[in-house]
């Protein structure tokens, strides 16, 4: 079984050297060191996954994600960095990121991330997923797109994850922890603000819907309501 291709961008030359070390064990990891570079190499490769620096020369982080989503929206997409903003957080996510971590992290975190996602990706792949009706709206969880006529909108794997999974349990109340560890893994903070972020953009696809609403239930979850 053929290794699965992996995009590697940081240009801290020792980290990213332990790092690329360390996956290339499980993995097929292609590393640069320029933004720019890392980008031209997606553009002509195939890869599985993408994980990005936030800080690079020529090209950053946040640049490559936002090139990348023009071209394939399905590809998770990790982010590394230093910056332990909550804005940088939010703003990595809302560019169509799957996850981000903060430096230093952990050989061990950042790999059950990234098995996360892969095995996710190989799910969708597999099975013959069928379209869900709602309301007006069309949703392809294989291809990641809502589409309402001809109008058509594009989602990340993570949103059509979570789309998914509020669809195969609609009009039921979902706690916050089930809802992360069925997308993420875990259900710690950072994770549940990411949660929220991908909600608020659901909610967004659905806004002109009145009959499709995604109800906060405070202090335990959420609930799709489809009437």
């Amino acid at each position: 079984m053929s290794k699965k291709k992996i995009l590697y961008v940081e240009d801290d030359e020792s980290l990213g050297f332990l790092t690329a070390d360390s996956l290339e064990q499980t993995y097929d990891v292609s590393h640069y060191t320029n933004g720019k570079t890392g980008f031209d190499a997606f553009c002509k490769e195939e890869f599985d996954l993408c994980i990005l620096d936030v800080m690079l020369p020529d090209m950053d982080g946040f640049e490559i994600a936002t090139e990348i989503r023009k071209r394939n929206q399905e590809i998770p997409i990790i982010f590394l960095s230093a910056k332990t903003m909550k804005e940088d957080r939010i703003k990595g996510l809302k560019l169509g990121a799957d996850d981000y971590l903060v430096k230093p992290y952990s050989m061990e975190e950042l790999t059950l991330k990234m098995e996360v996602f892969l095995n996710r990706s190989q799910k969708n792949t597999s099975k013959n997923l069928t379209t869900y009706l709602i309301g007006s709206y069309e949703f392809d969880p294989t291809n990641y797109c809502v589409s309402k006529g001809k109008e058509v909108t594009n989602l990340t794997e993570r949103e059509a994850a979570l789309l998914k999974f509020f669809l195969d349990n609609k009009n039921t109340v979902l706690k916050r922890e089930k809802i992360l560890i069925e997308l993420w893994g875990t259900d710690d903070y950072f994770v549940g603000r990411s949660l929220d972020v991908f909600i608020s953009r659901l909610r967004k696809v659905f806004k002109e819907e009145p009959n499709i609403r995604i109800e906060n239930i405070p202090r335990v979850g959420f609930k799709l309501v489809l009437e």
